[in-house]
């Protein structure tokens, strides 16, 4: 009898988890699409996230988080300590370091010792693998590599089943972001349809050609479209300029989130291997996926159609960083071309 009741408190037990992932945008994204799924494996769970402070309001989102600890990155190591201290009290139960860099192996040394059992996990960075594939052109990663597939994987030590899918992430905006990009959409683009283009990207071989956007604008004269990006993005204004009346450059004009919810109230969303086409993979919007040099940026929604050009040299690069092997400097995103996004572009906003 009384192994019965130890084992009925265990299981009623209240599981504490952290989640700890710092950056970047699109790997925050990716990340939290892990949310539901711990939250359906643990009976009452109560979840926490440790983030960079830049990103506080992005994982704040996410319904399914509980609570949001911020580090500012100008703290430096006795700030990353002070946070350190006020996670250990929390007693943790579980702890997913979905990050593995020097910050949070600091934060595992503090927190470790509060685990009444060994419950941690550890998204690995198969730093072996980047090396024998960048440096020696061996690629041992799945093909292709999904990013949100790599932040499931950890979690089969958490009793995570191969059939277990990702789940959409829920997010709730605040009623003034709501109101703001619907206002917007309503004054310049005035349709439900709009489609979403995403010209930018941290590093320049991964963008797809900006005359390629064009043209693109250009093969379909009926669409209205909007542009996204940073204030650095002043490139984007030649996309508008081709016809003002039906394209509307809101680079740098909205905040991080409100070009999140943006991407969900769009009807389409064309981009390269960016953080707001990982918003339309976890939000569950429709997206034309351009896929050049970078080896991790692939999707895993049905929705998302990957527009790609197969070379033995594909991938060569984690990000975008680096220098182009083709006599046509980035030959694997000059050769998708604009008549044959546009026809995608048709296809998927008709299903």
């Amino acid at each position: 009898m009384r192994s019965i009741l130890v084992y009925y408190q265990l299981i009623m037990e209240k599981n504490k988890v952290l989640i700890i992932r710092f950056s970047s945008f699109g790997d925050i994204v990716q990340c939290s699409s892990v949310v539901e799924l711990i939250r359906q494996r643990f009976n009452l769970c109560e979840l926490h996230w440790v983030t960079r402070k830049d990103f506080e309001n992005l994982v704040k989102l996410n319904t399914g988080v509980n609570k949001v600890w911020a580090l500012d990155k100008k703290s430096g190591v006795s700030g990353l300590i002070h946070l350190a201290l006020l996670l250990r009290k929390e007693k943790f139960t579980h702890i997913y370091d979905a990050h593995n860099n020097l910050r949070s192996r600091i934060l595992k040394l503090f927190l470790l010792s509060t685990l009444s059992f060994p419950a941690l996990v550890t998204r690995s960075k198969d730093r072996w693998k980047r090396i024998l594939l960048f440096n020696f052109r061996i690629n041992l990663f799945p093909k292709p590599f999904i990013g949100i597939a790599s932040y499931l994987q950890p979690l089969k030590k958490w009793g995570m089943n191969k059939s277990d899918s990702p789940k959409l992430v829920s997010w709730k905006f605040s009623e003034e972001v709501e109101k703001k990009i619907d206002q917007l959409l309503a004054e310049t683009a005035g349709a439900s349809n709009v489609i979403a283009l995403v010209p930018s990207a941290a590093w320049e071989m991964k963008r797809w050609p900006l005359n390629h956007w064009i043209k693109l604008i250009q093969i379909l004269p009926q669409t209205k479209f909007v542009v996204l990006g940073g204030k650095e993005d002043t490139f984007c204004q030649d996309l508008a300029d081709v016809d003002s009346s039906r394209v509307f450059n809101l680079a740098g004009k909205l905040s991080l989130i409100e070009s999140c919810r943006l991407v969900q109230k769009s009807a389409l969303v064309i981009s390269a291997d960016t953080g707001l086409l990982h918003v339309a993979d976890v939000l569950g919007v429709k997206a034309l996926s351009l896929m050049g040099p970078t080896a991790f940026g692939f999707t895993i929604s049905s929705l998302i159609k990957t527009m790609e050009v197969d070379l033995p040299c594909r991938p060569c690069t984690k990000d975008g960083r680096g220098k182009c092997s083709q006599s046509v400097y980035q030959l694997c995103m000059v050769d998708i071309t604009p008549a044959s996004v546009a026809e995608a572009a048709v296809e998927i906003t008709r299903e």
